[in-house]
Parts: C-alpha cells; structure tokens; sequence
C-alpha cells in the first residue's frame, strides 16, 4: 500500500516540526512562531489534518512511570507470505495492545514486534496466549531490550 508524498512547503513543515513537539500550542503562537498571521496558519492545519499529515493528538505517556518498563523485540517467521496470510497476521497483531509496533522486515525473518509489558511474567503471558496464537505463525525469537537509549517518535520535518 503507497501513498502520495505530500507537497510541502516551509510553513507547512514549520507547522509540523513545531506540533511534533508541542500539540498544545495555541495557534496564536504557533502562528507567530512559523511567521504567518493566525488565519493563513489555522487554514495551513485544517489542511494538514485534512490531508492526513497530522493523524491526531495525543499525550505521550511516559511507560515507566506507568510500570510498563518492560520491552521485548519479537522476531516472526511465517509459514506463509501470501498477501492474504500477511493480511491476517497484520489484523491479528492490530487486536493485541502489548505490541507497540510491527514490522514487516525485508530479512531472515517476516516481522519484528516491539512488545511492552510490566514485566517478564506478563511478557510471557502475552507470548503464549497472543503472540504465539497468531495466525500462521511458524516461530519466534525474544531479545529482550536493557536499556531504552533513543525513544522518540517523529518530530523534524525541515
């Protein structure tokens, strides 16, 4: 599945790095900070959203104030690759809320999952009852991470 690029200016990624690292911002300031006027600014964000370069706003939580220090990177081997055994996989893996990412990986395996639980009691858990119920799956390996060194999602688009 490809989707179009978007054409974008300096403003609109102005817009978008300066969102990335606050989605509170008042669009007052938002405007002042990008250097256009408020109504050229909220019409500059209403198409973003539109266009679906801002998916949505949210509070980043911090996981391990909230006892989820846990995480543990999952590589997937499938039985079977055929778009409608991905298909499934990937509808199956959106239903377990432990996993944080999925991805289908060009290697020796078919996918990494980025798992995040409190701790290696619960990780097993969601290994045997979730993660090795899932549709085709033929094995798995765990790495289990020590340390998060770099955790950011995106937030610079200059």
């Amino acid at each position: 599945m490809q989707t179009d690029i978007l054409d974008l200016d300096r403003f609109d990624r102005a817009i978008l790095t300066t969102l990335a690292e606050d989605g509170r911002i008042s669009i007052t300031e938002l405007a002042r900070r990008i250097g256009l006027s408020k109504s050229p600014t909220q019409a500059r964000l209403r198409r973003l959203e539109d266009l679906g370069a801002i998916r949505g706003y949210r509070a980043i939580l911090d996981p391990i104030r909230l006892g989820l220090d846990h995480v543990a990177f999952v590589e997937v081997r499938l039985s079977d690759t055929r778009e409608e055994a991905l298909a499934a996989f990937n509808a199956a893996v959106a239903r377990i809320p432990e996993i944080e990412q999925a991805h289908l990986i060009a290697g020796n395996f078919d996918y990494l999952l980025k798992v995040r639980t409190q701790d290696m009691r619960s990780y097993r858990q969601v290994l045997a009852d979730h993660i090795s119920t899932l549709p085709h799956i033929s094995s798995t390996s765990t790495y289990v991470a020590m340390q998060a060194v770099k955790e950011d999602g995106l937030a610079d688009v200059t």
